[in-house]
């Protein structure tokens, strides 16, 4: 959720204005609610005002009406009363109410039901002929009420409750081609870019079936320029090895043919330097097209090749774990463990010892260098890409792009594990990595990708 504009919302209504706006369901159901209250409002007062403009039967009209005929009806009879009883019961048991009768002293003569009766729920008769009060006639029509005074309310309040629920219902269905469009945004930003927008449902307006396809389209294209920026990239770096291959042959040549030892060393190490730049961009390639091709592999033995190949002892190997055997991809672990050698020579002072331990669980790679250690921060940002400041705040050699670091981070997460580093408590730093011994988990290139040569 967004920040409030103007800081964080303050009391209930602030904190309630940010739910709402949240959620575009949350509002359609709050206004369907809103709507429903004041249309009941609107309709009650316009049924009131128009019933008493057109001069229709109201309540207070039909009231009066009930009092004249009871009151015309009990002065008749008043004077026997034995059909002055009958015409009360008969009144208490049609109207279903109850009747009192009381004298012109105030004298109670009759009554057919409960001696109380809510104030509200009563209507005094007076009883009179000709312009002689002869008694009253005091009528509750509460009875009814008593029995069931909630059904009208009930009725109501159930009316009110199935329109809700309807209206939520009804957002529900406006609001999901929005929630799976906002869906399909967020897993395309977090880096899926297979991901489309399949179907929104036959609820959905024309607008939102547009916005659909154009994002669709946004998708499809995003994916195709990345994959094409990949198989370019991985295509010139495969191209690369021959080139260089034939620059190597050039610089033995010149060098049997009695040229500048110099020159020819100097020419060497930008080759072994350009050829570890190339061994990092296809390592990279391999990753962004998902082909990680596991295999059975003993960390010794890897360790071991890792150590040849960058011209180190075997003795610098400590074998720390009973069983180093693993499972992951030989070509891309190879470059791992290369780079982190060729990161403790170049920033660390040399390799003091390349490890093989137990480390949360996992089979770890790491090496000890003998340099001054690492700055504060420095344990994470080593990892970012072309982070290329030394202690000191000096530039790395030339030719490094800092991209070594990176690399490995990338194949530790693709075989399930992670990288870390520390400083030691005797000198110098330690930089490693750690494997699930099970292997990566399975990885699908995306087809717009899968005509790599890598």
């Amino acid at each position: 959720m967004r920040g409030h504009p103007h800081g964080p919302p303050r009391g209930p209504m602030g904190r309630l204005g940010c739910y709402l706006r949240a959620s575009l369901r949350r509002r359609l159901f709050v206004w369907f609610g809103v709507s429903i209250f004041v249309t009941f409002l609107v309709v009650g007062t316009v049924m009131s005002v128009v019933g008493g403009f057109t001069g229709g039967p109201s309540w207070r009209q039909e009231t009066e009406r009930l009092r004249d005929f009871v009151g015309h009806r009990f002065a008749e009879v008043w004077d026997e009363p034995a059909r002055r009883e009958a015409l009360a019961r008969a009144v208490s048991e049609d109207l279903r109410v109850d009747v009192e009768l009381r004298d012109a002293s105030g004298a109670v003569l009759l009554r057919t039901g409960e001696e109380s009766c809510p104030p509200r729920a009563q209507f005094s008769v007076p009883v009179e002929r000709a312009d002689l009060r002869l008694g009253t006639a005091r009528v509750c029509y509460a009875r009814d009420r008593t029995q069931q005074p909630w059904r009208g309310p009930l009725v109501l309040l159930l009316t009110g409750a199935t329109l809700w629920m309807a209206s939520g219902w009804l957002a529900r269905r406006l609001s999901r081609p929005l929630d799976s469009l906002a869906r399909a945004a967020q897993e395309l930003g977090a880096g899926r870019l297979d991901t489309r927008v399949q179907t929104l449902g036959r609820h959905a307006t024309g607008e939102m079936a547009v916005l659909a396809e154009a994002f669709n389209d946004m998708a499809a294209r995003i994916e195709r320029q990345m994959a094409d920026q990949r198989e370019l990239l991985a295509a010139v770096s495969h191209e690369l090895r021959t080139p260089l291959a034939r620059l190597r042959v050039l610089v033995e040549l010149m060098r049997d043919a009695g040229g500048p030892e110099r020159t020819a060393d100097q020419m060497e190490r930008e080759v072994v330097e350009l050829d570890a730049l190339v061994g990092e961009l296809l390592a990279s390639s391999r990753l962004d097209f998902g082909q990680v091709t596991p295999h059975e592999l003993e960390g010794k033995d890897l360790a071991l090749r890792a150590l040849e190949r960058t011209g180190l002892s075997p003795e610098v190997l400590s074998v720390e774990v009973a069983d180093a055997k693993l499972v992951g991809d030989a070509t891309l672990l190879g470059r791992a463990l290369a780079n982190l050698l060729d990161n403790a020579r170049k920033h660390g002072q040399g390799a003091e010892a390349l490890r093989l331990l137990e480390r949360d669980g996992q089979l770890a790679f790491c090496v000890d260098d003998r340099g001054l250690g690492l700055l504060p921060g420095e344990e994470t940002r080593i990892f970012e890409p072309f982070y290329r400041k030394d202690r000191g705040g000096e530039a790395r050699e030339a030719g490094s792009l800092g991209l070594g670091l990176a690399l490995v981070q990338r194949i530790a997460r693709a075989h399930g594990g992670s990288t870390f580093a520390e400083n030691r408590p005797g000198g110098g730093a330690r930089v490693g990595f750690t494997l699930r011994r099970e292997g990566p988990a399975p990885v699908t290139a995306p087809p717009a990708v899968a005509r790599s040569r890598v």
